[in-house]
Parts: C-alpha cells; structure tokens; sequence
C-alpha cells in the first residue's frame, strides 16, 4: 500500500504541491483528477522519486522511501508510465519491453504473458521499433513496459491523453483487469471524469497544487466532485 502524507514539493522558489496526503490499496484504482497544470505529474514525480520532496513522507507497503532514488524505488516495486509515454523510438518493441528488466532478479528477467494477453499488438510487432508505432501503440508499450517490472505500485499518468478511442477502451480494459488480479494499487492522473469514473475506486481532485475535494466510490457526491474539478 501507498500513503504519501503531506507532501511538498517546490521546483526553485515556486511550490507546486501543498501538503498532499494520498493513499492508493492493493487491488483498487486511485483516481487523480484536475485540470492542467494543478501538480497532477509533480504528484507522480514526488512518489517515483522523480523530484525530492521539500517536505512529507512517502511509505510503500509500511517502509519509508522518502529518501529513496528512481532505481530504488523501481526496486521497491513502483513503475510509472509518465505523460509522453518517453518510450526508446530506435529500439525495438521487444528491446523496450527488456528495458523493464533492470530493477528485476536475473530469475525474474522475462516478458510476462500477461503483457501480450492485454496489447496482442505488441507480439505482433516486436522486431518494429518503436518510433514506428502510432501513439496508441506507443502508449500501450509504455503500460506494458511497465508491468514486465511485476510492480507493487503502477502510476499511470493520462494514459488516455491523444489516443484513439478504440485503445482507450483496450486501456481501460488492462487497467481493470490488473486491478482484479489484487496484487498492485494503481495511481491514475486523469482529466477525463468519464474514464476514470468506469476505474476508479477512489477519487480525489487537485487544484492549485493541493487535494480540495477525496471519496472513496460508495460516498463519491458527484456533483460535488464535478466543482472541484471546475474550480
């Protein structure tokens, strides 16, 4: 389990998180929601370790990992697929997948079925590089890229962002299937209320950096959820 307390983030003088508290179980879909530019990414960035925290703790599965770098986080077992998806476009599909291998036991070190079960695409086009991919497919690479890491925390940042309707229904499809194997929580940064009210099991919504507006599904308030996303 994930519980991010009060966290602070600041890039130079300015701040872009405010005492963010978040919590994401095994086995359900936290939902991140807000408009641009509101700290969803430097969210993501604070909890993968991608930017330090000027203030707060980050625990995964009860251990402090505030201090902990990217690679030792990923060791930890956090994956992120960020915005962009920043996959390797002159390698191959099958080389990028490999690249998920580093934070792994050499034991642990091959593509799982569940990778080609979920995007079949990707078997089919594993001697393509990958900047020959449509941006569906890249993000879908990216998503599989991440679970070949067999990760405990998977953060999804707008995985939806720019893809053709039919993958993102393929998207929302894996995202519920990973979540009903029980065995990682899954953070997803969304704008898009839609999408994430299909996934989510709880919600929350930024703006200005800070959570102004969090419920679990069963006590969500719609329209309430609706003006905080429209502040």
């Amino acid at each position: 389990m994930l519980d991010a307390q009060s966290i602070d983030l600041h890039y130079g003088a300015a701040q872009a998180l405010r005492g963010v508290s978040l919590q994401a179980a095994v086995g359900e879909v936290t939902c991140v929601l807000g408009r641009n530019g509101v700290g969803k990414t430097s969210l993501l960035d604070a909890l993968a370790g991608q930017q330090p925290v000027s203030r707060g703790t980050v625990m995964l599965d009860g251990h402090d990992i505030t201090a902990l770098k990217p690679y030792q986080r990923a060791g930890r077992g956090i994956a992120y697929v960020p915005q962009g998806r920043e996959i390797f476009p002159l390698l191959t599909v099958e080389e990028n997948l490999k690249t998920g291998f580093a934070p792994l036991p050499r034991e642990q070190r091959n593509i799982p079925d569940d990778v080609f079960s979920l995007f079949p695409v990707l078997h089919d086009m594993l001697r393509r590089r990958g900047g020959d991919l449509s941006g569906g497919q890249q993000q879908q690479l990216a998503i599989g890229r991440a679970l070949v890491m067999r990760p405990r925390l998977l953060l999804l940042d707008e995985p939806t962002e720019g893809i053709q309707p039919s993958i993102i229904k393929d998207i929302g499809r894996a995202i519920s299937y990973l979540r009903s194997l029980k065995q990682m929580a899954i953070v997803l940064v969304e704008q898009y209320l839609d999408f994430a009210s299909e996934l989510g099991d709880r919600f929350v919504v930024m703006d200005r950096g800070a959570i102004v507006y969090a419920a679990a599904r069963a006590d969500l308030d719609e329209a309430a959820l609706k003006r905080a996303m429209a502040i």
